[in-house]
């Protein structure tokens, strides 16, 4: 089978396609033939050796699919998986099968890989984690990114008061107005948390704000912080920038009675009823047109590298997938042109 490799840890050129033997389905794992897969910030993370769990090589990236379950309990079924071990740049992979779910009718198999790691991850940072009650107002970090696009339509759905998005430019910050975001910032160009406290405050009336979602580290970690209110949650769920935040002082939480809080979709499936309930909330929400993941960009497998460059320099929004096509091992995983996206974030 094709399948997109790395033998050294790097930037995105260390990724190959290139031919290698169909896995093998362990007892309580399931073989899917890969229709497409998804791009996820982690993956860079992975392709680097700086993501929380440690990485060996050689290594298939790809944390996520979407495809037709070979056994187990959907088999013939169109199916969405988690790779807790990777493997999913390919034209097959091998899923827990517990971590495997059927994907209804009226939802596409981009929508489906939108939602089993970004959509799942907005649901938990903003209901289990931030707590987010009606009429309160929350950030939402990258509000056009593959997390973002899902978190914003979820606030505004669940009653949000306020919503404020960040995003880098024009095309970018009307994305998130439209799909509910009362105003968003571009922090780009801030170097100090005290300019991102000041930006994130004046969007929000003045006022900070009662949860914040935060994914960048470094200076925007702290500035969100500073932008939080007493009683308010920051959930943290990325570290883009690779950047560390500043150490946070108990007295900075006891004194105004605010919670930080971290989330790592790994964690969630040890929750109550795991994944299930959460995407097939969010399944019920696309059919019935309460929520629409937004895909902005498709790939051939031969284009791995573009996709992680173009991510990495946030020229993309929305979900990036991608598919099973064009391409002659042995090749670097990127192709001179080719692959479509549009305009950036996890």
């Amino acid at each position: 089978m094709r399948a997109v490799q790395i033998t050294e840890f790097g930037g995105p050129d260390v990724m190959r396609l290139t031919d290698l033997p169909a896995p093998e389905p362990a007892e309580g794992s399931v073989l899917v033939d890969v229709s497409a897969a998804g791009v996820n910030y982690a993956d860079t993370h992975q392709t680097e050796d700086s993501y929380l769990a440690k990485q060996s090589l050689p290594m298939v990236p790809g944390g996520e699919v979407v495809g037709i379950a070979r056994g187990g309990p959907h088999a013939g079924s169109r199916v969405v998986a988690l790779l807790p071990g990777g493997g999913g740049y390919a034209e097959q992979a091998v899923a827990p099968a517990e971590l495997t779910f059927a994907v209804p009718d009226g939802v596409t198999d981009a929508e489906a890989l939108a939602l089993i790691v970004q959509g799942t991850t907005a649901w938990f940072c903003l209901r289990t984690f931030g707590r987010l009650a009606p009429g309160e107002s929350v950030v939402v970090p990258s509000a056009a990114g593959g997390v973002g696009t899902i978190a914003v339509q979820l606030a505004r759905h669940w009653g949000a008061g306020r919503i404020v998005g960040t995003a880098t430019g024009p095309e970018k910050a009307e994305l998130a107005r439209s799909l509910g975001a009362d105003e968003v910032v571009d922090l780009s160009g801030t170097t100090t948390a005290e300019e991102v406290t000041a930006a994130l405050r004046e969007a929000n009336g003045g006022r900070r704000a009662d949860v914040v979602l935060e994914m960048t580290g470094g200076h925007v970690f702290d500035g969100s912080f500073g932008a939080l209110a007493s009683l308010g949650r920051l959930v943290t769920f990325g570290m883009a920038s690779r950047t560390p935040p500043s150490p946070v002082h108990p007295a900075a939480l006891l004194g105004t009675s605010r919670t930080i809080s971290g989330f790592w979709l790994v964690h969630a499936v040890r929750l109550g009823g795991g994944l299930g309930p959460v995407l097939e909330e969010l399944f019920s929400m696309i059919r019935a047109g309460r929520l629409k993941p937004v895909v902005g960009g498709s790939y051939p497998l031969s284009e791995a590298v573009r996709a992680h460059q173009e991510l990495l320099s946030r020229r993309t929004v929305g979900k990036l997938v991608l598919t099973p096509g064009d391409g002659t091992p042995d090749e670097p995983g990127a192709a001179p042109d080719g692959g479509t996206a549009a305009g950036g974030g996890e």
